[in-house]
């Protein structure tokens, strides 16, 4: 669970209203636009293309706009069509540019815009997309048992593509959960990241439809050193053992996929990396009402300093043999211990995730928590193992619940003139 960037504007207002954002989102017409080239600076622009897709170990921009699709379509030839237009789009969306030269005005009266046009005039602000494929576009799933393999990709399936399992105390709601492709839009304004996300959805009518959409506001995590530590709903910094950019062992030891992980046929993810989602509703209302001591126990942290408890700093290694009384200091279903790589064999994750406030839940309480969101290797190594150590003994489970949930598989980078997805289908 998660610094907000200072940014104050209109468009902040967007972050303020993501349940009716949201909403629009899930009937694919959320927000939209392109950008005017003439407000776009350099330090802006996040290449779009490498050896990693951005906005994995991208410095963890502000605001998110996440969406999930369902394939409409049983045509490969339609799929990769979309494909091919939408990394057209994408490329020219993370330069600040219109999805097409003049797309918002320029085709005439009496014809649609190809553009939204919502982002004229705003720079890319940082603004990352990045793709990932679910299971179903692979064939059965246990959410969808009788879906076949309609592109024949059902050899091309990583087996860490595998659906996650059921864990304790989760309420997973199917809509809000899984999908056939997914993409991850990033940027320090919302409207920036709206506006992507739209666009690539108008540009799929026919051939995808929005499952679900999450917007998320003051990022939950740092992915670089020079990024303060966040704070999430509960008020507490989160992330604080990240992984970070600049850890090229740890990176390829937990977040990189190695060419000998797949057999051939799954080789297309050498040098990608699995996206596991988690929607985290977070008990707002009771956790207010608890004392603060009892909240640092939970979370096994200073709530002013960031620091473990029995340490002085944020950054101070957690010692989980002090005692006080004969009682552990980090207590043995903390937060912080359940989750520490020395509980989970070494085990690490690269997180991104954000805050979201979605109104209420139509009873007076507020539904916010965390969108979590994680980049691993093997997401059946590491994230699952954790995930049921953290949902049978973490104090925290009182005070929250997991009611969304997706896996992604999130192919490498591109070359110069590469698809979206072309390794993958290319025969």
């Amino acid at each position: 669970m998660t610094d907000t960037h200072p940014r104050f504007s209109r468009r902040a207002l967007l972050g303020a209203t993501g349940a009716g954002l949201a909403a629009g989102a899930a009937a694919g017409v959320a927000g939209s636009s392109a950008m005017g080239a003439t407000d776009t600076h350099s330090s802006d622009v996040v290449r779009f293309r490498g050896t990693h897709q951005a906005g994995i170990t991208t410095p963890v921009q502000d605001r998110l706009h996440f969406a999930a699709f369902d394939v409409i379509t049983d045509s490969r030839a339609e799929l990769t069509d979309l494909l091919r237009r939408w990394t057209v789009a994408a490329d020219r969306m993370c330069r600040g540019e219109e999805t097409v030269a003049g797309g918002a005005v320029g085709g005439g009266p009496y014809r649609p815009p190809s553009d939204t046009g919502e982002a004229l005039g705003l720079s890319p602000l940082s603004l990352t997309l990045t793709i990932g494929f679910g299971p179903g576009l692979f064939g059965a799933t246990a959410d969808a048992p009788q879906q076949q393999d309609r592109f024949g990709l059902g050899d091309r399936r990583p087996a860490c593509l595998a659906e996650l399992p059921a864990f304790p105390k989760d309420a997973i709601e199917p809509s809000r959960s899984h999908g056939d492709i997914c993409i991850q839009a990033c940027a320090d304004d919302p409207q920036v990241a709206v506006h992507a996300v739209r666009n690539l959805a108008r540009l799929g009518v026919g051939v995808v439809s929005v499952r679900w959409s999450q917007l998320g506001f003051g990022r939950t995590s740092s992915t670089t050193t020079a990024q303060a530590t966040p704070r999430n709903m509960f008020g507490f910094k989160d992330g604080t053992a990240n992984v970070k950019a600049d850890q090229s062992d740890l990176l390829d030891r937990w977040v990189w996929v190695h060419h000998d992980d797949n057999p051939t046929a799954a080789r297309w993810m050498t040098g990608g990396s699995y996206l596991v989602a988690r929607r985290i509703r977070m008990y707002i209302e009771p956790w207010d009402r608890a004392s603060l001591s009892e909240q640092e126990q939970v979370v096994g942290r200073s709530k002013g300093s960031g620091a473990p408890l029995g340490a002085t700093a944020e950054f101070d290694t957690p010692d989980f043999r002090l005692t006080s009384a004969g009682t552990p200091l980090i207590a043995r279903t903390a937060h912080i211990r359940l989750a520490h790589p020395d509980s989970l064999g070494g085990v690490r994750l690269l997180r991104r995730g954000y805050n979201f406030t979605d109104g209420s839940d139509g009873f007076g309480h507020l539904d916010a928590g965390l969108f979590f969101i994680a980049y691993c290797r093997d997401p059946q190594a590491q994230f699952v193992p954790m995930q049921h150590a953290l949902a049978a003994k973490d104090a925290m489970m009182e005070y929250i619940t997991h009611n969304g949930s997706a896996l992604f598989a999130c192919p490498p980078g591109l070359a110069a003139d590469e698809w979206w997805g072309q390794r993958l289908f290319d025969d």
